[in-house]
C-alpha cells in the first residue's frame, strides 16, 4: 500500500499543480504529472485506495470493441500500452487478458456497436451464436438464438491495485498525495490557483479536478452535466468455481429484457461478480444515495444470474455499492474549466470510464501543461453540449 501524508497541523506549500480526487483518473493524473517533472500535490477526502466512490470492487473491464462508440477505439489501445507499462514498473498483476464477449439480440444495440467498432478499426474478433456461445464458455447460458461478440485480448483490471500503483509510481517521481483531507473552497485568476481544505492550504499554477461523484459540487458550473447514480455489484457463488475461473471465462456485456448487465470471473475474493447498468436509476449527490445494500438490489441482480448464468446463481457471497456520474449522452467529459482555463476536470464517465484511466491520466496532464493534448477528444468537449443545442 502506498505511504500517505496525515499533516497534523494547517499547512500552506505551493506546487506546479494539484489534482483533487486520487482514485482511479486522479492517481494516473498524478503519475503523468509527476513523471514530466512537476511538482505534484493529489488531495484525496477518504483513503488511498477507498471504496466511497468508483474505483473499487475489485475489478473492472477492459475490452477493445467499444459498442458505445467507435471513437474510443483509439483511446482504449492506448491505455492497453499504459496499463501494462505501469504493470510491469510496478509489478503488480494489474491486466488480466481472460477475452470479453458482447452479447445480446442480433438486431440489438450493443452486438451491432461492437461488430461495427471492430470493423471500423480492424479487430480481430469472432461473433458466435448463444449456442456456441455456451459450447464454449460453459458457464454461459444465454438463448440460442442470441448474437456475440468475442474478443481474445479485453479482460479485466484489478481496480484497487491499479490506484495504489499509480500512486507509488506517482510517489516515486516526486508527487506528494495527502490523503483523509476534504477541500472546502478553491479559487482561480490568471496567476494560479489557490485550494483550502480542512487541513491547509496550497497555492499551484494548475488544478485538475478528478473527484468523481463530488465534482459537481467542487465545479458548480458544471454540475448540470455531472449527475451521480447509486450502482450496486453483487458476488454469487457459481456451483463449479472452476467453470468461472478467468481461464474458463470471459468478461461480458449483455442486453437483455431485464436490462443491460456486466460481468466477471471469479477473481480474489470468493463469487462470480456481476452488476446492472444503471441498477434502480437511483440520482442524487453522494451523501444522498444509500451506501447499504438492500434486498431489492440482490434481486435485481440475482433475478439476472438465475436467466443468463444459471450455474453462477448460487448463495450471496457480497454485495457492494459503487457510483456512476453520468453526463447527459454518457460520454466522458475532459476538458479545461470554461472559466478558468487553468482548471482541469476528467469526470462523467457514465460507468464505463476505469479502463481508461492510465490514458486520461495523460491527457488530463497535457491539459494541464499545454492546455491541449494530441489525443482525439473532441467528443469529450464540454462545448459538445453548446453545440447540441445549434
Amino acid at each position: 500500500m502506498p505511504t500517505v501524508c496525515h499533516p497534523s497541523a494547517v499547512t500552506t506549500s505551493e506546487h506546479d499543480v494539484i489534482v483533487v480526487g486520487v482514485g482511479g483518473m486522479g492517481s494516473a493524473t498524478a503519475f503523468h504529472l509527476a513523471r514530466r517533472g512537476v511538482d505534484v500535490l493529489g488531495v484525496e477526502r477518504y483513503d488511498v485506495p477507498h471504496d466511497a466512490g468508483s474505483s473499487h470492487g475489485v475489478t473492472r473491464i477492459i475490452r477493445l470493441p467499444q459498442y458505445e462508440d467507435p471513437a474510443y477505439v483509439p483511446l482504449v489501445r492506448r491505455a492497453f500500452d499504459l496499463w501494462e507499462e505501469l504493470e510491469a514498473r510496478s509489478g503488480r498483476d494489474l491486466l488480466h487478458r481472460v477475452g470479453s464477449v458482447d452479447f445480446g439480440p442480433v438486431d440489438g444495440d450493443l452486438f451491432e456497436g461492437s461488430r461495427r467498432s471492430c470493423e471500423v478499426h480492424d479487430i480481430p474478433h469472432e461473433v458466435l451464436t448463444g449456442a456456441e456461445l455456451n459450447d464454449r464458455f460453459p458457464g454461459y447460458g444465454v438463448p440460442d438464438d442470441y448474437r456475440a461478440v468475442y474478443q481474445p485480448d479485453g479482460g479485466f483490471l484489478h481496480c484497487e491495485g491499479a490506484t495504489v500503483a499509480h500512486v507509488e509510481a506517482a510517489q516515486a517521481e516526486g508527487a506528494t498525495v495527502r490523503a483523509r483531507e476534504r477541500v472546502e473552497d478553491w479559487t482561480a485568476d490568471e496567476s494560479g490557483v489557490r485550494l483550502s481544505t480542512d487541513r491547509g492550504s496550497y497555492a499551484a499554477d494548475a488544478l485538475v479536478v478528478t473527484a468523481g461523484a463530488w465534482t459537481g459540487q467542487l465545479l458548480p458550473a458544471l454540475d448540470e452535466y455531472l449527475q451521480p447514480e447509486r450502482q450496486v455489484l453483487s458476488w454469487f457463488q457459481p456451483a463449479d468455481p472452476a467453470t468461472f475461473a478467468p481461464e474458463r471465462f470471459p468478461v461480458f456485456v449483455g442486453d437483455t429484457p431485464l436490462g443491460h448487465y456486466y460481468g466477471f470471473p471469479v477473481y480474489d475474493v470468493p463469487g462470480f461478480k456481476l452488476g446492472r447498468f444503471h441498477h434502480r436509476e437511483e440520482h442524487g449527490t453522494p451523501a444522498e444515495l444509500a451506501r447499504e445494500p438492500d434486498r431489492e438490489d440482490e434481486r435485481l441482480l440475482r433475478e439476472f444470474a438465475e436467466a443468463y448464468f444459471p450455474e453462477g446463481s448460487g448463495p450471496t457471497m457480497r454485495l457492494s455499492t459503487c457510483m456512476f456520474t453520468n453526463t447527459p449522452d454518457e460520454h466522458f467529459l475532459l476538458d479545461r474549466h470554461p472559466e478558468h482555463p487553468n482548471v482541469v476536470v476528467g469526470a462523467g464517465f457514465s460507468g464505463h470510464g476505469f479502463k481508461f484511466a492510465s490514458a486520461v491520466g495523460e491527457i488530463l496532464a497535457d491539459l494541464a501543461l499545454d492546455g491541449d493534448t494530441d489525443h482525439a477528444i473532441e467528443p469529450f468537449r464540454l462545448d459538445r453540449f453548446d453545440r447540441s443545442g445549434d
